[in-house]
């Protein structure tokens, strides 16, 4: 078995680097029968769903325009995956509301966003993304570009 940090993993670069984080977000989501296994237990990729979710949350609460209107002024072609993973503690289950809590922490045009999901207080599962903002090409490739100036300032006085 390849040895983790999972803390390090887990904790934004910045912080890492001394640096404050940014900006975090906290919301409740209830665990749905669509979600779960056939014994009530969440089928664990939809953790990567919720996560997902969250980090458009984060950017909808800083902006205050969902993430389709975001893309729409700022005429870029979204934010896609680098790299993500999970760590699941302990299981939830249909009925259960669990909050989750995330931070981003910005780049020049990557950013990464820390999820942390807890059930009454006990942490059940964590998940870390990194993201690009990308724009359109005049071939139609993505291209990565600098995050503008107006979406870091939002964050920081979010």
């Amino acid at each position: 078995m390849i040895p983790v940090d999972w803390k390090a993993l887990f904790e934004p670069a910045a912080a890492r680097a001394g640096h404050a984080t940014q900006f975090s977000n906290t919301r409740t989501v209830r665990i749905e029968w669509s979600d779960c296994d056939p014994a009530g237990i969440i089928f664990y990729p939809r953790y990567f769903d919720i996560f997902d979710a969250s980090t458009a949350r984060l950017f909808e609460k800083a902006l205050g325009m969902t993430k389709i209107e975001t893309m729409r002024a700022f005429d870029f072609a979204g934010f896609p995956l680098l790299h993500t993973q999970a760590r699941f503690l302990r299981p939830t289950r249909y009925g259960d509301d669990v909050t989750v809590a995330s931070t981003i922490t910005f780049g020049r045009s990557s950013f990464e966003v820390a999820h942390r999901l807890n059930l009454k207080g006990e942490p059940c599962a964590e998940g870390a993304e990194k993201r690009v903002w990308v724009v359109r090409g005049p071939d139609g490739a993505f291209k990565a570009q600098p995050i503008p100036d107006e979406v870091i300032k939002s964050f920081r006085l979010g």
